[in-house]
């Protein structure tokens, strides 16, 4: 097979002749868990990859990808999920600078992160991970994430690319999108991380897109990627996650993690020698990941010199500040009154919830809590409770404390939320409800008719239907390991909330426009919302909003006037009116009026966050960008500007409008073949039940079949991408005994309260592939072994024994060798 990029320079061509075709091949997989392998005659060092969105993990000993074993110490930060909240893209930048500092006094050479897909759906285990259900605000987020972390000398790497929208079934599920919502939506955050991040490095994702694993799949990765958007950097897959790897390769997929003791280097070697993999194109992969090498390596580490624990805190202490939202305060029981008996209830009080769980976990320098930490203020506090178990049962002995504190307050901060296992890598939640043991304690605490302040520690949207019997709420989301001084700080009033939601809260889970579609079936996740995800829905249905996109209360108020429009400049003026200086996030949307395809009713185009003190007005002015205007033209193939009459909004939400203009906009004459006759549904916005027909115009093809499971005389027939959780159908006792035992492990660990084994098994086991126990096990376990176990699984009991036996000791053979 020809590369398409073969006429064009090769940068380290003169190295790379010097090679040999083992030594090219022996490049494109991991030495370890995290390192590259050198070529020490060529002067070719290994790198360093290691987690790392909201701070470093770099294992000392024991690696592994689902955070069971404890990092080296580093500034955990707030999550992206909170400091999108932000919306503050400089501060977002300095963000990156700090991880891309402490990353270079590790000797890491390649940061895993930013997280960069959409919020799909609430229910997603990785959520807090990731931005926001809006491309642009997670697009502008992620390039300066990766601005930052790349001005250090390290190199960022963007993940997880791409429509990885939920954990269950991830390595295996395949997303069916159509093509202008995977443009606008799934793929324009990644579009602009790239573009205007200057990305090095990007991280496939597990699941299939549209029919093809991602990091195989030609229209994304070539097309897309390549082509349209003139990406020059490596590809490395998610560790585990490569399937073919000459498909992979073929598609530019050029560094696959974690080792695999050189098995899938040898298939490359065997694919050129035999015509099927042209060499240029092996020579192309090698040389991108060699210019990662040179421009991240260093060989005068900073990794002696270490970082400044101290400032490193308080900046994370800063980014939270900006990050948290204020989303009720009735009666203005915001800031405190100093005077006033003070109680604090929730066990996050004590032991914070300031982070997530998974790949990401960070083991933080220091860690503050709002129970010691409120001493330190000029607060009337008069004791605490912890009100409920965190992971368990309702406790009456418990509430009946924390209703005896109550009784004695005039104001009580009850701090609830989320716990770490409920939002987590390789699991989805199963609701979005606060765990009912908090929920019962809230209702007792409003039976003593005290005010309550609730403060919500929670990485992703939950329901909230006992948002009218509390006061306020303050969503600290999850604020990292500075997260309880700043919490204090915006309860007292020394800090004015300035945070909003960069997700929209809907009233129930059944509100979302994905929750018919979500997870999935056995096989496919379809996407029949297209481009209608969070705002972009709602729009059309506000009754279902508790708290809009863009929200966020302040102490203080603004007032919005004269508005002007000149060609893509914006200019509008905003007026502190309150007592309080503060900062004010103006955002930008623009409607079509009159278009022929179907459209949001609006979307955001731009925003801009504004300090402004307490009597004082600011002209604020925005320049659109050339993208402002247009959407994928699916039967062009191209991005079109629509010549109409469009509305420029500026609002303090996606839900409160201050200031419109209209503006006529030069553009094309679109001519398409969908109309509100064959798409009912999409140009009305009433997507939360459309048929198959529908959706396979829209698609333009037939939908897949919906399932995988494969039955022989009503058992399993199981192949390298059944899921272990699957084994309890396989044909032969030895796979149903298997997952017998790994469900039995999962249930003792729950019994014995060991809930991050469980969670490891569910996350890390339970839903992985066959093919995953040879890719995670860094040449454990051969292709060859797993071959004999699928052979044990299917019924073969003896044949597949001895066929995993003998490859054991081939694998040994071939290790003593190259030893030798």
């Amino acid at each position: 097979m020809k590369s398409k990029l073969e006429d064009e320079p090769v940068k380290y061509k003169n190295l790379i002749n010097q090679m040999t075709l083992e030594e090219k091949a022996s490049l494109m997989s991991g030495k370890d868990f995290w390192t590259t392998k050198p070529i020490e005659r060529l002067n070719i060092p290994s790198i360093f990859l290691a987690d790392g969105p909201h701070g470093i993990r770099k294992q000392a000993i024991s690696p592994d990808h689902v955070g069971l074993n404890e990092s080296i110490p580093a500034t955990c930060y707030p999550t992206a999920a909170t400091i999108a909240n932000s919306w503050n893209i400089n501060l977002a930048e300095k963000i990156g600078e700090h991880l891309g500092k402490e990353a270079k006094s590790q000797g890491v050479n390649v940061l895993l992160g930013p997280g960069t897909n959409i919020k799909r759906n609430p229910l997603c285990g990785r959520n807090f991970e990731y931005f926001s259900e809006d491309p642009l605000l997670a697009g502008k987020f992620s390039a300066a994430y990766i601005r930052g972390i790349q001005s250090q000398g390290v190199s960022a790497c963007q993940k997880h690319f791409a429509a990885n929208n939920q954990e269950y079934r991830r390595m295996v599920i395949d997303s069916i999108i159509d093509e202008r919502a995977l443009r606008e939506i799934y793929l324009k955050a990644f579009e602009i991380g790239i573009k205007e991040g200057g990305l090095k490095c990007l991280m496939s994702s597990y699941n299939k897109l549209n029919g093809y694993y991602t990091n195989e799949n030609p229209h994304l990765m070539q097309n897309i990627l390549r082509e349209d958007w003139k990406y020059e950097g490596v590809v490395v897959t998610d560790w585990g996650g490569n399937n073919d790897r000459i498909k992979g390769l073929i598609a530019g997929n050029s560094l696959e993690m974690p080792s695999t003791s050189g098995e899938t280097d040898q298939e490359i070697i065997e694919a050129v020698k035999s015509g099927y993999l042209n060499e240029s194109i092996l020579d192309e992969n090698v040389d991108r990941l060699l210019t990662l090498i040179f421009e991240t390596y260093n060989e005068k580490s900073d990794s002696m010199n270490g970082f400044d624990i101290e400032s490193h805190h308080c900046f994370a202490e800063e980014a939270a500040l900006e990050s948290i939202v204020l989303l009720k305060n009735n009666n203005k029981i915001l800031p405190l009154d100093e005077k006033k008996k003070i109680a604090i209830i929730g066990d996050f009080a004590a032991k914070p919830r300031f982070q997530g769980a998974g790949s990401s976990i960070v083991n933080p320098t220091k860690l503050d809590n709002v129970k010691d930490s409120i001493k330190d203020f000029n607060l009337n506090f008069i004791g605490y409770e912890p009100g409920f178990k965190r992971y368990g049962k309702q406790s009456k002995a418990l509430i009946k404390r924390a209703k005896f504190l109550a009784d004695k307050s005039d104001v009580i901060l009850l701090f609830i939320g989320l716990d770490e296992f409920s939002e987590v890598e390789g699991m989805d939640r199963s609701n979005m409800s606060l765990p009912q043991n908090q929920l019962d304690l809230l209702e007792n605490l409003c039976q003593t008719k005290k005010p309550i302040v609730v403060v919500l520690a929670a990485g992703s949207a939950v329901e909230m239907p006992w948002a009218d019997k509390v006061e306020a709420i303050l969503h600290t989301s999850l604020s990292g390991q500075s997260g309880a001084k700043a919490t204090i700080k915006i309860l007292s009033g020394i800090v004015n909330p300035s945070g909003k939601l960069s997700e929209t809260i809907a009233n129930s889970y059944f509100d979302y426009p994905s929750s018919p579609y979500f997870p999935g079936k056995e096989e496919t996740v379809e996407y029949r919302e297209s481009i209608f995800v969070g705002y972009r829905y709602f729009d059309y249905k506000p009754s279902l909003i508790k708290f809009p996109f863009g929200y966020g209360l302040s102490y203080t108020n603004f007032e919005y006037n004269d508005l002007d429009v000149e060609g893509k400049t914006i200019k509008f003026t905003i007026t502190n009116t309150g007592d309080f200086d503060g900062s004010e996030i103006s955002q930008v949307y623009i409607s079509a009026n009159k278009s022929k395809v179907y459209r949001p009713l609006k979307e955001l185009k731009a925003f801009s966050k504004t300090y402004i003190k307490s009597g004082e007005s600011v002209t604020v002015e925005i320049t659109l960008d050339d993208y402002a205007f247009d959407f994928y033209d699916v039967k062009n193939n191209k991005w079109t500007v629509e010549e109409l009459d469009y509305n420029i909004m500026i609002g303090s939400s996606s839900q409160d409008i201050r200031l419109q203009k209209v503006i006529h906009i030069s553009g094309e004459t679109v001519d398409t073949t969908f109309n509100f006759q064959n798409l009912p549904s999409y140009y009305s916005g009433n997507i939360t039940r459309i048929n198959d027909s529908e959706f396979e115009l829209l698609l333009g093809r037939k939908l897949p079949e919906s399932k995988t499971i494969f039955f022989k005389k009503n058992r399993l027939l199981v192949n390298y991408n059944t899921t272990v959780s699957y084994l309890r159908y396989a044909k032969g006792f030895s796979g149903r005994f298997f997952m017998a035992v790994i469900n039995g492990l999962i249930r003792y660990y729950n019994f014995t309260k060991q809930r991050e084994k469980a969670n490891f098994l569910i996350m890390g086991v339970l839903h992985l592939p066959l093919r995953g126990l040879a890719r995670m096990s860094a040449g454990k376990i051969s292709h060859g072994q797993l071959n004999g176990l699928i052979m044990m699984f299917n019924g073969q009991f003896f044949s597949g024994l001895k066929k995993y036996f003998s490859e054991r000791k081939l694998k040994k053979a071939k290790q003593k060798k190259l030893l030798n």
